[in-house]
C-alpha cells in the first residue's frame, strides 16, 4: 500500500468544460475499475488515519481503500455503507478538499491525497449496479411505537432510516412534493443528478417508510396534533430564510434570492412547469448575471447560470480567493465555465434602468484589516473606490437562517438559541419539549450534508434509547433473520 510513491494522484475525467456548460448532467464519469483499485492502492495505510479523524462521519476510509485496492469491492462498499446511509451522495457533494482529502497524510507530504471521494462515489455506483444494496429491513418489530419527522432531507432520511431499521413506524412529513430537502432543490445536477437521491428515497419508502409530502407543519398539520400521532418527533427543518443584504435597491425586479433561483432551476431539470422560470424572472438566459456571495451555493448559482446561457456570469465576494469559504474545487470548475471572479469586492447598491428593473451593481473595492472574531482577516472597503458592474439578474447567495420555527409550530416552550435554532442538548439532541429531538441544520446553523447525515445517526441512536425507556415492557420481536442493531 505505498504505491503512491510511484502512481500519481488521478481524479475521474471531466467533460470539456464547453461540453458540461451545456446541460446539467454530472461533469465527471466515475472511475473504471481497474483505475479506482489503483488509486485506492495509494492509500498509505498510516498509523492515525487523519482522513477517518476529520470525516464527520468517522467513516472507516483507509480500510475500504484497502479492500478496493485488492479487488474486493463489494467487502468495501458494504464497510462503506456501515457508517453512512449515502456513501455515493457524500462521494459527489461532500467537500473533500476541506474534509477526508485535505487531511490526507501523503496530501502533507507532498505527493497528491488519495482520491476518496471518488473511490467512495465509484464503490456505492458498482453496489447499485450489480445489486448488492440490500432492501431495507426492520431488524426487530418495534411498530407499537411511532416515530414522526419533520423533514425529508438529508438529516431526516439518515434517522428515518435507520429508525425503521430498528423497526419503529417512521413517518416523515415534507413541505415540498418531493423528499430531498436541498439535496433535490438545492444541489444542481451536475453535482448530484436527481436519479441518485430518487433510488435514496424509493428505497425507504419500499422498506416502510411512509412519506407523506406537500405537508406543512402548523397549515396542514399542527404540531400539537403531530405529538399526538407520534411517540416522538425529529425537527430536521433545515434552515431555508435567507440571509438580508440590506442594500438599497435590493426590492428591484431582477434582484432574487439564491434558494429561489435554485429551486426553480432543479424543479425545470425534474420536468415541473415554473412560471417564474418561464417569464424569465428565475431564468438566466441572455442576462447578465451577478451572483453575491463566496459559499458553495454562490457557486451552484453561477454555474446554473451559465448552464441556462447567460450573456455574462460575475461572482463578486468581498474576500480575496484564499479566503473563499466555498470549496476550492468548485472555484476551479466555475473558472473553467467562464465565470469571472471579482475578488475583494462588495455591493454598495443595487441601481435601477430606465423600466425600473435592476439594471447595475454599484460596488466596492475592498481590502483585508485586523482579524474578526472568527479569526479571519474582516473586509473593509478602499476609499473611493466604487465601480459597477452590468447586472440585470442579480442573485443574493449569502447563507441562510432559521424560520422561526415556535411561532410557525405554535409551541412558544420550543427553546431556541440567540441565532434562531432549536437548542438540542448535545448528546442526546432532545429539545426543550419532552420527546422531541432536533438534528442537522436547524440545530447546527447551515452546515454541510455530511454533518447533517452524522447528527441523524446521532438522533436516530438517542431516539431509540429514549423510546425504549418509555416502553420497557414492551420487549422488541426480532425477525427471524434479524442482524447486528445499527450503530
Amino acid at each position: 500500500m505505498l504505491s503512491f510513491i510511484h502512481l500519481d494522484q488521478a481524479f475521474p475525467a471531466k467533460r470539456p468544460a464547453q461540453d458540461r456548460a451545456q446541460d446539467f448532467d454530472e461533469i465527471s464519469t466515475s472511475f473504471l475499475t481497474a483505475k479506482a483499485e489503483e488509486q485506492a492502492s495509494r492509500c498509505s495505510q498510516c498509523g492515525v488515519p487523519f482522513c477517518q479523524v476529520h470525516c464527520p462521519l468517522e467513516n472507516h476510509i483507509p480500510d475500504w481503500l484497502k479492500l478496493a485496492a485488492e479487488g474486493r469491492l463489494r467487502d468495501a462498499y458494504e464497510l462503506s455503507a456501515s457508517t453512512s446511509t449515502m456513501p455515493e451522495i457524500c462521494g459527489r457533494i461532500c467537500p473533500q478538499d476541506r474534509l477526508c482529502e485535505g487531511s490526507c497524510v501523503i496530501e502533507q507530504s507532498g505527493h497528491g491525497s488519495v482520491t476518496i471521494g471518488s473511490v467512495e462515489k465509484f464503490l456505492t455506483d458498482t453496489a447499485w449496479k450489480e445489486g448488492w444494496v440490500e432492501p431495507l429491513q426492520p431488524l426487530a418489530d418495534r411498530s407499537g411505537q411511532s416515530v414522526g419527522i419533520i423533514g425529508a432531507g438529508p438529516a431526516g432520511l439518515t434517522a428515518a432510516e435507520l429508525l425503521r431499521r430498528r423497526g419503529y413506524s417512521v413517518h416523515v412529513y415534507d413541505r415540498h412534493d418531493r423528499a430531498g430537502g436541498l439535496l433535490i432543490y438545492g444541489i444542481p445536477g451536475f453535482k448530484l443528478e436527481k436519479p441518485v437521491v430518487e433510488r435514496r428515497v424509493k428505497r425507504l419508502a419500499d422498506g416502510g417508510v411512509n412519506f407523506h409530502l406537500s405537508t406543512e407543519i402548523g397549515r396542514d398539520i399542527s404540531f400539537a396534533e403531530l405529538r399526538r400521532r407520534h411517540d416522538a418527533i425529529l425537527v430536521a427543518t433545515g434552515v431555508y430564510k435567507p440571509r438580508p443584504l440590506g442594500l438599497a435597491g435590493a426590492e428591484l425586479p431582477g434582484v432574487v434570492k439564491a434558494l429561489d433561483y435554485l429551486i426553480a432551476s432543479n424543479r425545470v431539470g425534474l420536468g415541473d412547469q415554473v412560471p417564474a422560470y418561464e417569464s424569465g424572472e428565475l431564468n438566466a438566459l441572455g442576462r447578465h448575471v451577478v451572483v453575491i456571495g463566496g459559499g458553495d451555493t454562490a457557486m451552484d448559482c453561477v454555474r446554473t447560470a451559465v448552464r441556462q446561457g447567460a450573456a455574462s456570469v460575475t461572482c463578486l465576494y468581498r474576500r480575496d480567493k484564499a479566503n473563499m469559504p466555498g470549496s476550492a474545487r468548485e472555484v476551479q470548475n466555475a473558472e473553467e465555465e467562464g465565470v469571472e471572479f471579482q475578488w475583494l469586492a462588495a455591493p454598495a447598491a443595487f441601481e435601477p434602468g430606465a423600466n425600473g428593473h435592476v439594471a447595475s451593481v454599484r460596488a466596492l473595492r475592498m481590502r483585508l484589516g485586523a482579524p474578526d472574531a472568527s479569526g479571519r482577516r474582516a473586509p473593509e472597503p478602499e476609499p473611493g473606490s466604487d465601480f459597477h458592474l452590468q447586472a440585470d439578474l442579480v442573485v443574493e447567495a449569502l447563507g441562510f437562517d432559521p424560520e422561526d420555527l415556535p411561532a410557525a409550530f405554535q409551541q412558544p416552550d420550543l427553546a431556541v438559541t440567540r441565532w434562531g435554532t432549536l437548542k438540542a442538548q448535545a448528546e442526546r439532541l432532545s429539545t426543550s419539549l419532552p420527546g422531541v429531538f432536533a438534528a442537522g441544520d436547524i440545530v447546527r446553523g447551515a452546515s454541510l450534508v455530511v454533518w447533517a447525515m452524522r447528527e441523524g445517526r446521532d438522533v436516530a441512536r438517542a431516539m431509540h434509547a429514549w423510546l425504549q425507556a418509555q416502553a420497557p415492557e414492551t420487549a422488541a420481536q426480532p425477525h427471524a433473520k434479524a442482524l447486528k442493531e445499527p450503530a
